[in-house]
C-alpha cells in the first residue's frame, strides 16, 4: 500500500511543510512551534469542522486517493486467438465477421419492467449537490442522447426554492424536479430512463406520489444510506435565511442556524456556510417490502435499490430482501467512491472496498442461485472511468452484474463540455491550448458534433455542449468496449464470463475467485501439450467456454 498522508491533501487544500513525514499520522516528522503551516491540524485550529470537508464544497468534485490492497488493477483481461460468442443467430465467426464494430454493447436490467442501454453504464445518483444543479442540462440530455439511464438523486425537491407544500407537508410542485424530469424525457429515445431516488426525507415529502401522478416517472429508486457516505446526504448553504428555510422543513441543519451563537458567527463572518444533513436509514424486511409494494401500489413500473459499501451483513440483507421483492436491480457502490459531498477522512476510512464488495456479492448471488432463488439484476458503483473497469466488472460479476454505476467520470464532461461554450463566447477567457489546438468552432473541437447533427438535424443547436460533451465520452467508452470485448471474443454483453479475466496476484484470485494467471486455462494447455495430436483443440473451444445464457434480442 502507498504512503498515505491523512494530515495533507490537495482535496482538503492542505500541505504538509517537511517532506519527511510521520506515514501513520501524516504530521511532520518535526513540528515546530511558530510553523506558519499549511497541515490539516494547522488549518483545523482555527478553521475547525471545514476541514472535515473537500473545499470548495460545491463547486468540484473529490474522489478519495487510498490505494487499497487489491483492486480492478490486479485483474488482465483474457484474449483468444479462437472463437466468437453472441455474433447474431446463423452467423460464423470468420475475419470477415468479427471485426471490432460489429460488437453489440448493449445491456438490459429489470425484473418486468425491462430498461434497455446502449452501452452498460448510468450516472450515479446526481441530487441535491449544486454540481448537479447547476450543471442538470448538460447530465441530462447527455445521458437521453447516449441512450443510457440517468438516476436523480436524493433531496431534489426538499431543497427545491420554490418547493410548494400542502397542509400536510407534501410536495404538490417542485419546478427544479419539473426542470430535471422533462429535460431528461425531451431527448429519451426507446434506451435508458430516469430513475428519482428516494431517502427518508423524500418519503416524508411525499416525493414518489409526486413523480408517478405529475411528472409520469417510472422508475424509483430506493436507497440505504451512501448519501455522504453512511450518514445521509449533505449539501452547505451560505445563506442564513436559506439555512433557516431548510431547518424549519426539518432538515437536519448544523450549526443550528435558530441559536444565537450561529447568527452571531454568520453575522461576524467567521461562520461562512452551514451544513444541512439528511437523516439515517433503520431498514428492515417487513418495511421494506412494505414500501416496495407501495411504490407499486403508486403505480411505478420498476423499482431499484441503491446500497453502500456496508459490510457482508447488510450486503445480504440487500440481495435477499431483493430476491423476495423482485426488485429490478440493486446498485451496489463500494469504497472509495463519493464526488466530493462525503467528510474526506469518511470518503477514505470508511466502508468496503469496490472490489472486495463485488466480490462478496458474486458469493451471494452464486448462493441465491443455487436455492432456485429469483436473483436481481446488479450494478456496481465506487470509482469506475474507462472501459476497461466495465469490462473487468461485467466478467467478475457474470452472470448477475448488467452494468457499471460511474460518478463522477460521467460529470466531468458534462462540466468540460459547459466551459468550452464559454471559453468559447469569452464569458470565461480564452481557449486553453489543451482545446483550442483542435480548431476554434464547435464544429472542430467536438469529434462528433457531426454524427449528433445527421441524427437531429436542426436541433442540434438546442443540445447544451455538455451533453455533446458527455455523448462523446460515451461513445469513447462504447468503441473501447467493443474493442476489448472482441479480443476477448465476445461479440455481445450477455456472453462476458468469469473465464474472460485472469488475477495477477494470488491475493485477487484468493479474493475473487477469478483464476491466478498461472493457473488460468493450465489443464486445457496440459492436455493439449499431453495429446500430442494435431487435432487436439477440436471441440476445445466449447469445452472451455461453456454454452451463455441468451444474449439480448436472441
Amino acid at each position: 500500500m502507498n504512503l498515505q498522508r491523512p494530515n495533507a491533501n490537495e482535496a482538503t487544500r492542505t500541505s504538509n511543510r517537511s517532506r519527511s513525514v510521520v506515514p501513520g499520522s501524516g504530521i511532520c516528522t518535526r513540528c515546530i512551534d511558530g510553523c506558519r503551516g499549511n497541515c490539516e491540524v494547522f488549518q483545523a485550529s482555527f478553521r475547525g469542522r471545514e476541514l472535515l470537508y473537500p473545499g470548495p464544497f460545491g463547486q468540484g468534485t473529490a474522489g478519495a486517493d487510498k490505494n487499497y490492497p487489491v483492486d480492478y488493477s490486479h485483474l488482465n483481461i483474457q484474449g483468444y486467438a479462437l472463437g466468437a460468442d453472441g455474433l447474431p443467430e446463423g452467423m460464423e465467426g470468420t475475419p470477415d465477421t468479427t471485426a471490432f464494430p460489429t460488437v453489440n454493447t448493449e445491456t438490459e436490467y429489470g425484473y418486468e419492467h425491462k430498461v434497455k442501454m446502449k452501452v452498460p453504464v448510468f450516472t450515479g445518483a446526481l441530487g441535491s449537490t449544486e454540481i448537479a444543479r447547476a450543471n442538470w442540462e448538460h447530465f441530462a440530455v447527455g445521458a437521453a442522447i447516449s441512450g443510457v439511464s440517468l438516476i436523480c438523486g436524493e433531496n431534489v425537491c426538499g431543497i427545491d426554492p420554490k418547493l410548494e407544500l400542502d397542509k400536510n407537508g407534501k410536495v404538490v410542485e417542485s419546478p427544479d424536479m419539473r426542470r430535471r424530469v422533462e429535460q431528461y424525457r425531451a431527448w429519451q429515445g426507446d434506451c435508458g430512463d430516469i430513475h428519482v431516488q428516494m431517502n427518508v426525507e423524500d418519503t416524508r415529502f411525499g416525493v414518489a406520489e409526486y413523480v408517478i401522478e405529475k411528472l409520469g416517472v417510472e422508475s424509483i429508486e430506493l436507497k440505504w444510506g451512501q448519501g455522504a457516505k453512511c450518514i445521509g446526504g449533505e449539501i452547505k448553504v451560505d445563506s442564513l435565511e436559506r439555512a433557516l428555510e431548510l431547518q424549519k422543513r426539518g432538515y437536519i441543519v448544523t450549526p443550528a442556524p435558530s441559536l444565537e451563537a450561529s447568527q452571531a458567527a454568520f453575522g461576524d463572518g467567521a461562520l461562512k456556510e452551514f451544513e444541512r444533513h439528511s437523516r439515517l436509514g433503520f431498514v428492515d424486511q417487513e418495511g421494506f417490502m412494505a414500501e416496495v409494494q407501495r411504490l407499486r401500489d403508486l403505480g411505478a413500473k420498476g423499482v431499484t435499490l441503491k446500497t453502500g459499501a456496508y459490510p457482508m451483513r447488510e450486503l445480504a440483507m440487500a440481495l435477499k430482501w431483493s430476491s423476495d421483492a423482485n426488485i429490478d436491480l440493486v446498485t451496489i457502490d463500494g469504497a472509495p467512491g463519493g464526488t466530493g459531498m462525503s467528510p474526506w477522512r469518511m470518503m477514505n476510512e470508511w466502508g468496503v472496498p469496490t472490489f472486495y464488495l463485488q466480490a462478496m456479492t458474486q458469493d451471494l448471488c452464486d448462493r441465491l442461485a443455487a436455492q432456485g432463488a429469483y436473483v436481481p439484476d446488479i450494478a456496481i458503483a465506487g470509482g469506475f472511468s474507462s472501459e476497461d473497469h466495465i469490462f473487468k466488472v461485467l466478467a467478475m460479476g457474470a452472470p448477475y452484474t448488467k452494468a457499471v454505476c460511474m460518478g463522477r467520470a460521467l460529470m466531468i464532461p458534462g462540466m468540460v463540455g459547459k466551459n468550452i461554450g464559454r471559453w468559447l463566447n469569452g464569458d470565461d477567457g480564452n481557449l486553453p491550448q489543451t482545446v483550442g489546438r483542435y480548431g476554434d468552432t464547435v464544429e472542430e473541437i467536438f469529434v462528433c458534433y457531426e454524427t449528433l447533427r445527421a441524427e437531429y438535424g436542426n436541433r442540434i443547436k438546442e443540445i447544451p455542449l455538455g451533453a455533446i460533451a458527455f455523448y462523446s465520452f460515451a461513445d469513447k467508452l462504447r468503441v473501447g468496449l467493443q474493442q476489448l470485448m472482441a479480443g476477448s471474443r465476445n461479440f455481445r454483453v450477455s456472453t462476458i464470463s468469469r473465464d474472460d479475466v485472469m488475477a495477477l496476484t494470488e491475493e485477487a484470485a484468493k479474493v475473487s475467485g477469478i483464476p491466478y494467471v498461472m493457473d488460468a486455462y493450465r489443464e486445457e494447455a496440459e492436455r493439449i501439450i499431453g495429446s500430442g495430436s494435431p487435432g487436439a483443440l477440436s471441440g476445445m473451444y466449447e469445452r472451455i467456454r461453456p454454452q451463455r445464457e441468451p444474449a439480448l434480442g436472441d
